[in-house]
């Protein structure tokens, strides 16, 4: 090694991959080397992207509108922060959010090549639903920390996902890293291929003790900067600003403050053979204690190529981080822009002609102006409040020549400026994808349909193509937990999960690269998700040759339908089955005379209530007629006529008596009827139609009844 010398040397072997930590094989004075070295590295990559922090700090403020005190124009003057970042920010996390995360299913399987007997199926349901319900359920930050990189991610640009194994949690783990925290060189390539990456961590006095009682780390426990109080503050330039963004003052140091640490990942020649092994150094922030040193391979035989005279060829060192980027630098940087710095400049811009507007609505609604020396007033700055008369030694002519107001203009400065702040946040949204449709506006009533469905399009161009961006990195991440399962998982333990979950390690022995989010890079929303699975049903309905039960259920995931196979477990397989055709129809007859039936007996019952209430009338006449005749001619001459009126009674009452078991038969029928139709056992007669006995044959009629008394009192008269 050029530029470190250490007097001790290590053989990269099986041996030394299998070792917790390394930090025992070297001496004091080797270690101090190795800490210093390991600082002076992470400075150097800090200072590459000197400019980026700076560019970072800036859109952060921003985004998180922080209003800073200003002197120009004068003292309190406006300080308006407008949200074109935070808008763009939040409309970005709330579309992403909700198609990457669909449900209970986050990760696939794919299957390539044939599938005799639907083993491979099985085994990629398994590891679907098992991966699944790690990062939802088992790993409870998971899906919080992702919520959190997508707002991050529009604002800075660029997150990091490190994966590994817990020891504990006894789970892998996916945590989110911010872009500030993990420190590359500018103007690396890749995250794979940086021969150096450092992460920034904060680790509280406990978490320090457990990893040394547990042999992963040096004992440093007696060590001095352990020990005592922190000296320094353990937040750098950077950490004030963010303080200030929350309102808080920077926390002083005491016994619980966390302490800073940098886990490097390193190539490093130990062996001194000319190749640098890939190893991660810790080191303490401040004193450059080395902590810890580890080698970055897990399996020695698959992730070291030796040729047969066993000379090294090459290592593939485990990768931990993933990096999720928003829109590539055009520079080539590592680090991606988010809409922090492509909206800043804008948004800046647009917060002075606003703040220039209300600077100006403030000058001309104040009163100000110029007093001459005519005035004869008392020096000092006067004010003047509602209600309030100064007194002054000039007369009234003097006042008005000497008191000069300041000149007002017609406002066609602060309209120019109006529109030129609304053409900034115009090409701001088309930049940011946030146009009126993309954030839930009514383009116009009479916008058409089809001029709506473009416009929505092109909106989602922007979001498009960065979705597929954050897709591609979430790949990545899963493939990373994949091979962390491969190497963790217990294989003579089975991993029960869910109501169907059994998995086991050889589930993982397979490639990697067929591992996938379940989310489609090419369908971005929700509604363009629908409209794709609708549009393969109409097809599979006119065109032969789909298999119509994947159809459907391809179509109720769409609409996020949850426990699919207990609503739908296809044809043949459930316990429903649908009705006889022919029996439906028969039974549609049967309820049409039954309904015909009905109102027949409805009509006639409205006929016998009709003649009842004739009859109760033509008795009521009869009553009074045979009154009067007695109080006219007396009770002997009338008789005979009583006579006749008792006989119309008597006829008129068996009439209504016989109205009345109509009446109740007609009841009894409908009934019975009802019963029926609900499944009963009751008859509405031959036919279902109602059956009612004949008239008495003594009823002569209402009408008899009267023109019979009439003719008795007339004879009697």
């Amino acid at each position: 090694m050029q530029d470190l010398k250490l007097n001790k040397r290590l053989t990269f072997d099986k041996d030394l991959v299998k070792s917790p930590n390394l930090t025992s094989s070297f001496g004091e004075e080797d270690l101090d080397a190795i800490g210093g070295w390991v600082w002076d590295g992470y400075f150097r990559d800090k200072v590459s992207r000197y400019k980026w922090e700076k560019r970072t700090e800036a859109a952060l403020d921003l985004a998180l509108q922080v209003q800073k005190n200003k002197t120009f124009p004068w003292p309190g003057s406006s300080n308006v922060i407008f949200p074109l970042i935070t808008i763009a920010a939040l409309q970005f996390s709330s579309k992403s959010y909700s198609n990457i995360i669909q449900g209970t299913d986050v990760v696939r399987y794919r299957i390539i090549g044939d599938d005799e007997g639907g083993i491979l199926k099985a085994r990629a349901e398994r590891i679907g639903r098992h991966m699944s319900w790690q990062v939802l359920e088992e790993d409870e930050a998971w899906e919080e920390q992702h919520d959190r990189l997508l707002i991050n991610l529009a604002i800075v640009g660029t997150n990091f996902v490190k994966t590994f194994f817990c020891n504990h949690a006894g789970a892998p783990v996916g945590e989110l890293v911010t872009a500030q925290d993990l420190v590359l060189d500018y103007y690396a390539k890749s995250v794979d291929s940086a021969a150096r990456k450092t992460q920034c961590l904060r680790m509280s006095r406990n978490e320090i003790w457990e990893n040394c009682a547990r042999g992963i780390w040096r004992d440093v426990r007696k060590d001095e900067w352990f020990c005592n109080m922190p000296t320094y503050s353990t937040y750098d330039q950077s950490e004030p600003k963010k303080d200030n963004r929350e309102g808080q003052e920077p926390p002083q140091s005491d016994s619980v403050t966390p302490l800073r640490t940098l886990e490097q990942h390193v190539d490093i020649d130990f062996d001194d053979d000319g190749y640098a092994e890939p190893y991660i150094i810790t080191i303490e922030e401040q004193t450059h204690c080395v902590c810890r040193i580890v080698s970055r391979i897990d399996n020695y035989d698959t992730q070291v190529d030796v040729n047969g005279k066993g000379e090294l060829l090459g290592i593939r060192p485990t990768e931990f981080f993933t990096k999720y980027g928003f829109i590539p630098s055009p520079d080539g940087a590592i680090y991606d822009l988010g809409f922090g710095t492509f909206l800043g400049p804008i948004n800046e811009s647009v917060n002075t002609g606003i703040n220039q507007i209300f600077d100006y609505g403030t000058m001309m609604n104040s009163i100000g102006g110029f007093l001459g020396r005519g005035a004869k007033i008392r020096g000092g700055v006067y004010t003047m409040a509602p209600w309030e008369w100064k007194r002054v030694d000039a007369p009234g002519d003097d006042l008005r020549k000497n008191i000069v107001p300041y000149e007002r203009d017609n406002g066609t400065a602060v309209g120019v400026l109006f529109q030129m702040v609304g053409l900034l946040i115009e090409y701001a949204n088309r930049v940011a994808g946030t146009m009126d449709t993309q954030v839930g506006e009514n383009p116009g009533q009479n916008t058409p349909a089809e001029t709506f469905r473009g416009m929505q399009e092109q909106g989602m161009a922007v979001y498009g193509t960065i979705f597929k961006r954050v897709w591609r990195s979430m790949k990545d991440e899963f493939k990373k937990r994949y091979l962390v399962n491969r190497h963790s998982l217990d294989i003579n333990q089975p991993k029960r999960f869910g109501v169907k979950g059994l998995v086991r390690a050889e589930d993982y022995i397979g490639s990697e690269d067929e591992i996938a989010p379940v989310a489609d890079p090419n369908v971005p929303s929700a509604t363009m998700r629908i409209n794709q699975s609708i549009a393969v049903t109409q097809r599979a309905m006119v065109v032969p040759g789909y298999e119509i039960p994947e159809v459907e259920k391809s179509f109720l995931k769409s609409l996020r339908v949850e426990d699919i196979d207990r609503l739908y477990p296809g044809p043949g397989n459930t316990t429903f089955q649908m009705p006889n055709p022919k029996l439906q129809v028969e039974q549609g007859k049967q309820a049409i005379k039954q309904m015909e039936l009905k109102y027949k007996a409805m009509e006639l019952q409205m006929t016998l209530m009709e003649q009842k209430r004739v009859n109760t009338a033509t008795i009521d006449k009869l009553k009074a007629e045979a009154a009067k005749l007695l109080a006219s001619i007396g009770v002997d001459k009338a008789e005979a006529a009583i006579k006749g009126f008792e006989l119309m009674l008597k006829t008129i009452e068996s009439q209504n008596a016989y109205i009345d078991a109509q009446q109740q038969k007609l009841k009894e029928s409908d009934d019975a009827s009802t019963s029926d139709a609900t499944g009963g056992d009751g008859q509405a007669g031959a036919g279902g139609s109602p059956q009612l006995a004949p008239p008495p044959s003594n009823a002569n009629g209402a009408g008899g009844a009267s023109g019979a008394a009439n003719g008795a009192a007339g004879a009697m008269g």
